[in-house]
């Protein structure tokens, strides 16, 4: 069973989706649903990516901004919590795409990502193999890091020694580094599918490069895309026709407003992610601003029009 975001219910206060499911996909996706005159092979262009592409509690994604900046349909593929797993695993979504203009690829997070320890079907919840348990990405990596840490004090003779080589060579750094390039190959799998010319986009508040450390899991992590590094995004970058970054935080954090009664607004993340319960959101802190959005329009109108010109 496909997951199906529940977005709308968590943001409805201050944005109407408008989710519809897109042909025979079982996917629901941002609307407005296109017209079938507007996905006529050719006639538009696409944007897959997660979150940020989607545009949560954002009235205009900047997928909807591209569409009027360069007066041309574009179908916004964006999932809540996907990576590039996820796209993969979507045959389903191949036609859309490559009937397409061309194709912007968001650079997703590498916590969607399988890796030896945890499934994921490319998606935000993490299933820990060894027992089946569904966990947060947070909440997995770290009890990755307690656990190595744990037996890191565990006399040899009180433990298997071979598990315990097992999981010196397997540490954190080794199964972050493994993470990465399963994800360079899950973006090699689903890129080399694409017959529309490919445009990796970078869209986040920090450049690639950053130095991870290994003491908690914000040390892993850092800001979104979780996991993925510069050498992680030149990989994927070389298979694709261009690369464009956006490095931006202007308008963030954002204060939500009901666009019912203009006051503002409380959303609750606990009504898409039970285990995100307890907080209150008035100001949005990790998604992209409105601002960012434009920024990202700016950054990719004129790359995507080169490409248009040529066709």
């Amino acid at each position: 069973m496909v997951h199906l975001s529940s977005y709308q219910d968590r943001d409805f206060e201050v944005v109407d989706y408008s989710m519809y499911e897109l042909g025979e996909t079982g996917l629901q996706f941002r609307g407005p649903a296109p017209v079938p005159e507007a996905l006529e092979p050719g006639s538009y262009i696409a944007c897959i990516g997660a979150a940020q592409t989607f545009g949560c509690l954002c009235q205009e994604p900047f997928p909807s901004m591209l569409a009027k900046a360069l007066d041309l349909p574009v179908l916004n593929l964006g999932y809540g919590g996907a990576g590039p797993e996820f796209f993969d695993q979507q045959r389903s979504l191949d036609a859309y795409i490559n009937n397409s203009r061309c194709v912007v690829i968001q650079v997703m997070s590498g916590r969607s990502q399988s890796n030896s320890i945890f499934d994921t079907d490319g998606l935000e919840l993490l299933t820990r193999k060894a027992d089946g348990r569904q966990l947060s990405s947070v909440d997995a990596y770290h009890g990755v890091i307690n656990e190595l840490q744990r037996l890191s004090y565990v006399p040899r003779g009180r433990v298997d020694a071979a598990l315990i080589r097992r999981l010196n060579r397997s540490g954190t750094r080794a199964l972050v580094n493994e993470t990465r390039q399963r994800w360079v190959n899950s973006y090699a799998s689903l890129i080399q599918r694409i017959q529309v010319p490919k445009l990796l986009f970078w869209f986040s508040k920090r450049r690639p490069d950053y130095r991870e450390n290994y003491l908690s899991v914000k040390g892993i992590f850092n800001e979104y895309p979780q996991l993925i590094d510069a050498e992680s995004v030149r990989q994927v970058a070389g298979l694709c026709d261009e690369y464009v970054e956006c490095v931006t935080d202007r308008g963030s954090p954002q204060q939500l407003f009901s666009r019912f009664t203009g006051q503002q607004a409380m959303v609750d993340p606990g009504n898409d992610r039970p285990d995100l319960g307890g907080q209150v959101w008035t100001h949005d802190h990790y998604y992209p601003s409105p601002e960012m959005h434009e920024d990202a329009c700016t950054a990719l109108k004129p790359v995507v029009n080169k490409y248009l010109q040529r066709l």
